[in-house]
């Protein structure tokens, strides 16, 4: 069910009978000569669609800008600032609350909103008013990506490189794929951009040229295929899990 279709009457029987809802995030920044600024919020749109026909639960609107002054150097990127985007996700999750719902899964997919997207998830668990906790589909099926990549990003890398040619492969730029991995850097190791324990950068550019890591040309709309579908039976599993939880047991406990 997706919340911007439905009228007011019908959301209502919906919150009479469910508590949980599934916020998509994402970002709109580069993603390399080869795939769109939009990468990351059509990836977290996808599944959270997905999940929402699969279990019937409650899909809201995405929210597509992010935390990405990192890649700031690159036309077109769009960022807030993390205060500003914790304070937004925050208001926006409460509303939510205010409606009925009282947990919700971020279903995010760009790697900048991780941090804040926890700490907005303690913020309202400490208040006792939701209970939200962040999702990132690579992660929840690591083995598969090390499986099928020997190089898969992290950013604009051929895992997300395969998930937009799987989800809208019209807007991925194929003869640009070895430009990408020719431009970019190649082989990504986060200790090998440390220096002495120290991660000494701050901005994309200052290790990627033009902005993106791994090998694009070993993408492909099968292995993208492959992922959605793992991943998305990850975040079918935990909705049934999370919505299958006594409230009282995802507040916090008491001191000791």
């Amino acid at each position: 069910m997706y919340l911007a279709d439905e009228t007011w009457p019908d959301l209502g029987a919906y919150f009479e009978d469910e508590s949980l809802a599934i916020v998509p995030l994402g970002s709109t920044e580069q993603h390399g000569p080869h795939l769109p600024e939009g990468t990351d919020h059509i990836i977290a749109e996808g599944f959270a669609t997905a999940a929402a026909e699969r279990t019937g639960y409650l899909r809201t609107p995405t929210i597509n800008i992010g935390v990405s002054p990192h890649h700031r150097q690159f036309h077109g990127t769009m960022w807030v600032e993390p205060p500003v985007f914790r304070d937004y996700v925050e208001s926006f999750t409460r509303n939510l609350a205010y409606h009925g719902i009282d947990r919700v899964i971020f279903v995010n997919a760009h790697g900048g909103n991780v941090q804040h997207l926890r700490e907005v998830g303690r913020r309202l668990r400490d208040d006792n008013v939701i209970y939200a906790i962040e999702w990132m589909w690579n992660d929840s099926i690591p083995e598969l990506v090390e499986e099928l990549f020997a190089q898969p990003g992290p950013h604009g890398g051929p895992k997300e490189t395969s998930m937009i040619q799987h989800l809208q492969p019209e807007l991925v730029h194929d003869d640009q794929l070895e430009a990408a991995r020719d431009g970019g850097m190649t082989s990504f190791d986060p200790q090998s951009v440390q220096k002495h324990g120290s991660r000494t950068f701050y901005d994309a550019i200052d290790n990627t040229a033009n902005g993106v890591l791994g090998d694009q040309t070993d993408a492909s709309a099968a292995k993208g295929e492959q992922l959605f579908e793992a991943a998305s039976d990850q975040l079918v599993d935990l909705c049934e899990w999370l919505a299958a939880q006594p409230f009282e047991a995802l507040m916090p406990k008491d001191h000791v």
